[in-house]
């Protein structure tokens, strides 16, 4: 989970700040009519090529030359990959495939080579037999890699040459050049580039990010070796004492090895021992399957299509998800387990405490939406659900005990669905949960527009009380926390709606959770979880986010939650005062303000009279707020289970590796 450090302008008048359609007196004839050549379009619109220009994008050019590696890998002339992060804040990834096919080509009239770095839909991924399963950006990766970059060197050996070549913002800067023969043993290709700082808001790579996908790829492509490396100097190491970081990363076991890792990274206990796998081709299609059951409350399902993150699923996840509940159902019909009066266990209660992963190869793959999250062939739902269906049925004949060991725990999900259903509407019966009764200690804002509502969460009725006095009530809500908020990491979801924490939150955003959670009846654009920067404090907003994570993921994957950033310290001398949001800050002001300053540590939200509170932590024209984002819903899955699982010593490791990461730490 990532925080993204966000500005917010301020609002003058709700009222004024809502857009309006204003004609212009300027002429609208040929003239304005753009025609962008060559790879102009990408760098005046990168985001509909990558989507965004945030961290989130430059990682993406990563992926997308990695994946031509992979493409090489899933066609069965690459086994090795190399990723290493510079010193200059370039990366370059070589591969031990064919190489790039370097002669002049026969349309274009240059060389290959750079057809491939400097022409939009160019590449070998349109037919014909260079690829039959492809994953990156429709062909189009290379290309746009090479207009975002400051500069891109690629050193390509194919066919017994040596050939390079040097661009710089997509245009040629050094010519195609054959340096001559090279051995029989040599080859694959070498690309190392340098993001460009006119496009993007940040330029430097994260290393775990990176590692995680590339470890996602490496699980996906069993037996290929790929490996990362960074060479950057770390800051807190000067003098180069400590190794540069290295992973290697190697699965045989392909997604069943992906499955035991989540499982690892859940510290939970398995409901039975072994994966279980299965896996179809026919013609076109290619279709692997891997899952095991825990004892956790939550559900890992990951599907992917040609190497590609389906993270808003598609066909095969339905198919998937269908036949897993018709097996299921059908087994504990045949063996007396549900009887004829008994309903049948829903979606949900076969999938708590599943983890599996849904890997397929397709040749004509059908992406809904640029950045290809969700599969639209529908032959490949009836393809994963015969899969399934048949092997899954099969297993469970030869397997009774593991049947009924998954079984044993889809009922109890049902039992405890059952239970989450009567608590709602024994809350509902209350007037709690309907959107027209909202929560006493709400204070609510004057505004309807949710583009430009906020609702602050707050820590203790002092602070919330400075808080209700000090807001801009036209577009600020404000609602106190009370009682303690429930680690729902441990509990199912019945005991979510009579938590006296939890449910005024439910009430005032009045989207609903779990099943019934829609984004359309969201009453606050802005979620804002405003604690004290103490341990407690940080207790809090972990137990929130779990809440948001676990039961209404959008708000997070739609960018609705921030954490607000009180200040840490008041540093005054006289009538001069500021506010610091660091040891370092503090100690800049008492240098500024002279001999005599001094500074007050705040304890507390509740120290704070109103109208510093809105000075420091709510203006929209000081303040600053960090969007919570999910950059890797693995990592995060990972984290939440690690911190507020049952588990002690996985917690314990975690903070005995991260204890040197904490500058300040107030017990």
């Amino acid at each position: 989970m990532n925080y993204e450090t966000e500005n917010i302008e301020n609002i003058t008048s709700v009222e004024d700040s809502i857009p309006v359609n204003t004609p212009t007196d300027k002429a609208y004839d040929e003239n304005q009519i753009q025609v962008l050549e060559g790879l102009e379009a990408v760098r005046k619109r990168p985001g509909m090529y990558i989507g965004t220009t945030s961290i989130r994008g430059l990682h993406h050019l990563v992926y997308e030359i990695v994946d031509n590696s992979i493409d090489e890998a899933l066609a069965g002339h690459c086994s090795r990959i190399e990723v290493t992060l510079h010193q200059d804040n370039s990366v370059s990834v070589r591969d031990d495939g064919r190489g790039i096919p370097s002669a002049i080509h026969p349309k274009m009239g240059i060389p290959t080579l750079e057809v491939v770095y400097t022409v939009l839909h160019a590449g070998g991924k349109f037919g014909g037999d260079g690829y039959k399963f492809s994953g990156g950006l429709h062909g189009v990766g290379a290309s746009v890699v090479n207009a975002l970059s400051e500069w891109v060197e690629v050193d390509n050996c194919h066919d017994g040459h040596r050939y390079t070549e040097r661009f710089e913002r997509g245009v040629v800067a050094r010519p195609f050049k054959d340096e001559g023969e090279v051995t029989e043993e040599r080859h694959g290709l070498y690309v190392r580039f340098k993001p460009d700082p006119e496009i993007f808001e940040e330029t430097v790579f994260d290393y775990n990010t990176l590692l995680s996908r590339l470890r996602e790829q490496a699980f996906l492509n069993a037996g290929v070796n790929i490996s990362i490396r960074d060479e950057r100097v770390d800051p807190s190491d000067p003098e180069g004492l400590v190794e540069p970081r290295e992973d290697d990363l190697k699965y045989d076991g392909g997604i069943r090895s992906f499955v035991e890792y989540i499982n690892r990274l859940k510290h939970a206990e398995n409901i039975h021992p072994q994966v279980i796998y299965m896996s179809a081709a026919r013609d076109n299609f290619v279709a692997e399957v891997a899952l095991q059951y825990n004892d956790t409350y939550t559900e890992t399902l990951m599907t992917f299509a040609n190497n590609i993150n389906t993270v808003e699923g598609g066909t095969h996840e339905v198919g998937f998800k269908t036949a897993l509940s018709k097996v299921l159902n059908d087994y504990a019909r045949k063996n007396g387990i549900l009887k004829d009066s008994d309903k049948n266990l829903s979606g949900e209660d076969v999938r708590e405490g599943l983890s599996a992963v849904v890997s397929v190869k397709l040749t004509d793959a059908q992406f809904e939406g640029q950045t290809k999250t969700k599969l639209g062939n529908s032959e490949m739902r009836n393809f994963v659900y015969s899969l399934v269906a048949s092997k899954l049925a099969e297993f469970f004949e030869e397997n009774p005990s593991v049947a009924k060991g998954i079984l044993e725990k889809a009922l109890a999900a049902s039992r405890a669905r059952e239970a989450a259903r009567k608590a709602r509407e024994a809350t509902r019966r209350k007037g709690l949960l309907e959107g027209s009764t909202l929560p006493g200690k709400l204070a609510d804002c004057q505004t309807r527009d949710v583009s430009l509502s906020e609702v602050y969460l707050v820590e203790g009725d002092s602070a919330g009380g400075s808080a209700k006095m000090g807001r801009d009530s036209r577009f600020q809500a404000i609602l106190p926390l009370r009682g303690k908020v429930l680690n729902v990491e441990k509990t199912r979801l019945d005991k979510v709606y009579s938590n006296q924490s939890l449910t005024p939150i439910i009430q005032a955003l009045g989207c609903g959770i779990g099943e019934e959670f829609d984004i359309s009846k969201l009453r606050y654009g802005k979620i804002i979880i405003m604690a004290d920067a103490d341990v407690d404090g940080s207790h809090i907003r972990i137990l929130l986010l779990t809440f948001f994570f676990r039961h209404m993921p959008k708000l997070i994957e739609d960018g609705h939650v921030f954490l607000a950033q009180p200040p840490l310290y008041r540093v005054y001398k006289g009538k001069q005062e500021r506010y610091a949001f660091s040891d370092a800050q503090r100690d800049a002001f008492i240098t500024e303000l002279g001999n005599g300053a001094e500074a007050d540590r705040y304890k507390g939200l509740g120290e704070m009279d109103p109208e510093q509170l809105w000075d420091t932590t709510m203006n929209p024209e000081n303040r600053t707020i960090l969007k919570v984002t999910v950059e890797d819903a693995m990592i995060c899955d990972e984290m939440f289970s690690c911190l507020m699982g049952d588990k002690v010593e996985p917690r314990k490791e975690f903070i005995e590796q991260n204890a040197r990461f904490v500058e300040n730490l107030d017990i």
